[in-house]
């Protein structure tokens, strides 16, 4: 993570108790693991009432790719086989709003994002991710929520599904 996020219980603990919207505390939970020989790399993962609901990693970025046939993969394959260029070559080919899957990176990213911009310019970002954010911040209402125009059609399902938990736990 990020010397600018800071530590990691410090960021739970500010998505978590100071920013999570009242109608989700206690529902949402931030995680994050590291695993030894992943060369600093993170998995963060978003709960929803004790199941995982998101995860953000490079793993699952390039399970993503490998599953839409973006990737061709043979078995058995080595370490540098799966994470070879390639799999660079289709990040930077399908942005962050062509995707449903992000990396670590990007969550960091977006988090920092969201913290040093006013939430107007977070809940109508293009990134989903800094999106994700401002839909269970506390600071936005239900009258932006219900005013936002969002739909299935215009988000990635997964967004569209946290969209639809906060208006219901708002009672909207």
């Amino acid at each position: 993570m990020s010397k600018i996020l800071g530590s990691w219980s410090g960021m739970r603990k500010y998505l978590e108790e100071e920013m999570l919207a009242d109608s989700l505390k206690g529902r949402i939970r931030y995680g994050c693991t590291s695993y030894g020989g992943m060369d600093g790399k993170c998995v963060f993962e978003i709960c929803i009432d004790g199941k995982q609901f998101k995860r953000f990693s490079w793993e699952t970025v390039n399970s993503y790719f490998i599953d839409k046939g973006y990737r061709n993969i043979k078995n058995p394959m080595t370490t540098a086989e799966y994470w070879g260029g390639e799999f660079f070559d289709l990040l930077n080919k399908y942005p962050l709003a062509e995707r449903t899957e992000y990396t670590d990176e990007e969550f960091c990213e977006a988090l920092e994002k969201y913290r040093n911009q006013e939430i107007s310019e977070s809940i109508n970002s293009i990134n989903p991710l800094i999106r994700m954010f401002a839909v269970l911040d506390r600071r936005v209402g239900k009258r932006t929520l219900v005013n936002l125009k969002v739909t299935p059609d215009n988000q990635p399902q997964w967004l569209w599904d946290l969209c639809v938990l906060r208006l219901l736990a708002e009672g909207v």
